[in-house]
Order: structure tokens, then sequence, then C-alpha cells
């Protein structure tokens, strides 16, 4: 049975949820509202018999996002990412780790840089199933007019987090 860590941090838009391995990899992050949805997507990836085992600070990742929020935005960069999904998804989710602080693309760019730039639909889907959030920046894709569309934890942390990173004049 895989066993990991759990831990939660106060942000400025609510509490997040951190889960990472015994080998120090990130695994999962959500807002604690979201924490049923972010626990389905953990069985999907690891497996039904996954135990989450509450520590302080897993592997430094609480403090490193604790870091992120308090403006050394680069710090999610370096943290170390372990996921599932299928080969597309972790296509998908390897081009978001691309898209550089402080700027977005489109899900049609998104779906291009992860190799099916005809799989728009699909490439946001996998975008949407990302259970790595902030850290994997889905927050980073916007529509082709550049609005803000779906974010799972909320347009209103998709406006923050963009603002945060210094996105000019987020819709």
């Amino acid at each position: 049975m895989p066993i990991l860590l759990i831990d939660r941090t106060a942000t400025p838009i609510g509490e997040l949820i951190v889960v990472a391995d015994d080998d120090g990899h990130l695994r999962a992050v959500d807002w604690t509202e979201h924490e049923d949805r972010m626990r389905r997507l953990l069985r999907r990836q690891v497996g039904e018999g996954c135990v989450l085992r509450p520590a302080r600070d897993p592997a430094g990742v609480t403090r490193a996002m604790q870091a992120y929020f308090a403006g050394d935005l680069a710090v999610i960069d370096r943290l170390p990412v372990r996921t599932g999904g299928t080969l597309f998804q972790r296509a998908v989710w390897a081009a978001l780790r691309g898209v550089p602080c402080g700027t977005t693309i489109t899900y049609r760019e998104l779906a291009a840089r992860a190799g099916r730039p005809q799989a728009v639909r699909a490439a946001g889907h996998a975008n949407g199933a990302n259970p790595v959030g902030v850290v994997v920046p889905c927050h980073r894709v916007v529509g082709s007019n550049g609005t803000l569309t779906g974010y799972g934890g909320g347009i209103q942390r998709k406006r923050w987090l963009l603002a945060h990173e210094g996105v000019a004049g987020p819709p």
C-alpha cells in the first residue's frame, strides 16, 4: 500500500493541501474545499490502497509553497513532481511546467506544446485533471481570446495567481 505524506498551509487565497511521497516528490496540490477531488485523482494515479499520513512539511514542500505565496515565484520550478496519468496527460503537464511565470498560453498552444496540435479539447481535459495545481501551473492557460476560463480552484484564485505572478491585467 503506497503511503503518501499530507500537510496543509494557509495562503492568501485559502488553505492549500500538499501531498508528497517518501522520495521527496510532490504528488498532489489542491485547495482544502476540493480535498475529495484530490483524493480521487490520487487513487486513480497511485492506486486504491493509497494511505495519506499527516506530516509536517514533507520533503520541504509546505515551506516551498509558503515561499511561493510570499513572493519567491521561482521556488515552484525547483520542486520535483511525480504524477501518473496517460502519456498525453503527462505531455500536457510537462508542457505546463515549461510556461514561464508571468506569462499565459492558450489551450491551442498547450495542445501544440504537448505534441498534438489538433487535440485542443483533450489538452483542456488533461489540464483540468492536473493533480499538482499551482506547481504544474494550469492557471497559466487562458481562452483563445485571452479570457480567464475554468480553473479547479475557481476563477478568483486563477485571477489572483496570475496577478501574483505579474501577468498584466488579467481579465
